[in-house]
């Protein structure tokens, strides 16, 4: 696995040695150990998986403490963009995105640590994206921010008339320090 940093501190792209020949591909898309000494160590608890098809906009999500999540993300099927936003307190990069491409070609994986809303576009007529986190969802923890906040200027790929969000989505405020975890 190829670990890459990227222009946020802690938050990391990863990329497995994919085996190809007349038969597809073979990698190993998690292995404990090798996360423990490539990345940290963290314990995944809970894994899913969305469907979703193009245009939809998914974010920016995140759990209050005491329940923050870190999270370790892919897409199987499809393409996405990717976006997380650096929400940590006292973050020399508070308010800052991040972006990748994650497909089913390129088999990158976004490791997100503890204190990042995060969400995801769709690009392709349909993306299936996993997620492993290191917390349980607690919905009374549940939060997030507006995807479409003009502070953050995400570029999400998709031109807002087309994009389909959840009314629970659209009504998310911008970023303020109070946002901080």
């Amino acid at each position: 696995m190829n670990v890459i940093k990227t222009t946020i501190p802690d938050l990391l792209i990863l990329e497995p040695r994919v085996f190809k020949d007349a038969r597809g591909y073979f990698f190993e898309s998690f292995s404990q150990r090798i996360f423990d000494e490539m990345v940290r160590p963290v314990t995944f608890v809970q894994e899913n998986e969305s469907r979703s098809s193009r245009g939809v906009v998914r974010g920016l999500h995140f759990q209050k403490p005491p329940y923050t999540q870190a999270k370790l993300v892919r897409c199987t099927r499809g393409r996405v963009l990717d976006v997380v936003v650096d929400i940590r307190k006292g973050s020399a990069t508070f308010g800052k995105s991040f972006s990748a491409v994650l497909s089913e070609e390129n088999h990158l994986q976004l490791f997100i640590p503890k204190g990042f809303a995060h969400g995801f576009s769709v690009l392709s007529d349909v993306a299936v994206f996993q997620y492993q986190c290191d917390e349980y969802y607690h919905p009374e923890a549940e939060s997030g921010i507006s995807a479409l906040d003009p502070a953050l200027a995400i570029d999400w790929l998709i031109p807002e008339e087309e994009m389909i969000m959840s009314e629970k989505d659209r009504a998310r405020s911008c970023l303020t320090p109070d946002d901080a975890i």
